[in-house]
């Protein structure tokens, strides 16, 4: 245990400078971004011998307690979980106390459900102080789709009592203009992570570019490998670095189901056995939405119903 404490940096790895700096140049700058690389993925890129990088990775694991633990610890470890509010009590009950970090979220629904604005009411909220349920923390936005308005921000910082500025500021904004690009910048996040106090990732949304890529049955196969690597990446980063990750999904209609709801969420089985919390949204009248949980392993099925304001997301007022 001693020795776990003393590791903090790369450097207190004992490795040699040359290797401290090939590893920096091909983008591998904190131990967290070490701990989770894929080792072969490690070798190659920094071209390195396989057993090196695997024993430059299990290192770095160790020193970030990545390892066998105990059901008690693993206990203890969920206790000490925190939460984001999303601004609707209803919600954040039906979500266990808000949107957790170490684990994603994924909203899903058709256009104008409210998972952007989501996604803006959370990157403000993550600000809050833990008494307001917030996280002092800043957000790291990824817009695949063009859809983040400052404007939505600077209103739901002032109905908060926030100064608008310092909230935006605060806000990490990025623009992904292809799938590829998407992965480089949430590797590139991964640094911004670790100098930064991020407890926020959003990935709005996060099947747009892949579905445009790589359109039709033949690129099924190839497009799920790759999105499947993505979403492994964003769980590792919420695990490792303590962050809250959320996502965004669209829904496509679903012409072989006659009972219950016709649509589902687009990317088929890989997001729905990535880890995390799964919430689909619908409009319902009245500018109503209901949130539905659709999988948590540990949350129990239930809706909610909440509105979408000018100051954002709230309760509906009896």
């Amino acid at each position: 245990m001693g020795e776990e404490r003393k590791i903090k940096t790369l450097e207190d790895l004992g490795l040699s400078p040359s290797l401290l700096h090939k590893l920096s140049e091909a983008g591998f700058k904190t131990l967290e971004a070490v701990a989770v690389a894929n080792v072969s993925e490690l070798a190659s890129i920094v071209g390195i011998p396989t057993p090196t990088a695997h024993r430059i990775v299990s290192k770095a694991r160790e020193a970030l307690g990545l390892r066998f633990k105990t059901a008690l610890e693993l206990k203890k470890e969920r206790e000490s979980i925190g939460r984001i509010t999303t601004g609707s009590k209803k919600l954040d009950e039906l979500l266990g106390g808000g949107i957790e970090t170490r684990t994603i979220t994924e909203f899903f629904g058709e256009f104008g459900s409210g998972k952007t604005n989501i996604c803006h009411q959370l990157s403000v909220n993550v600000q809050l102080p833990p008494e307001r349920g917030g996280l002092s923390g800043k957000a790291i936005y990824i817009d695949t789709e063009g859809t983040f308005r400052w404007e939505r921000i600077e209103a739901m910082a002032r109905a908060l009592d926030l100064d608008p500025d310092e909230v935006m500021r605060n806000i990490i904004w990025a623009r992904a203009i292809s799938s590829d690009h998407q992965i480089a910048i949430v590797e590139e996040a991964m640094d911004v992570i670790a100098k930064e106090n991020i407890k926020l990732l959003v990935v709005d949304s996060v099947m747009g570019l892949f579905r445009a890529e790589y359109p039709g049955r033949e690129n099924l196969a190839t497009r799920q490998q790759k999105l499947n690597r993505h979403l492994h990446q964003l769980a590792r980063i919420a695990d490792v670095y303590d962050v809250a990750v959320v996502v965004t999904n669209q829904v496509m209609a679903r012409p072989d189901v006659f009972y219950g709801d016709p649509t589902t969420a687009v990317g088929g089985h890989v997001l729905a056995h990535a880890p995390g919390i799964r919430v689909q949204l619908r409009k319902s009248r009245g500018g109503k939405r209901i949130a539905r949980i659709v999988d948590a392993p540990h949350l129990p099925e239930g809706e909610a119903v909440f509105i979408i304001t000018d100051e954002g997301i709230r309760d509906i007022e009896d």
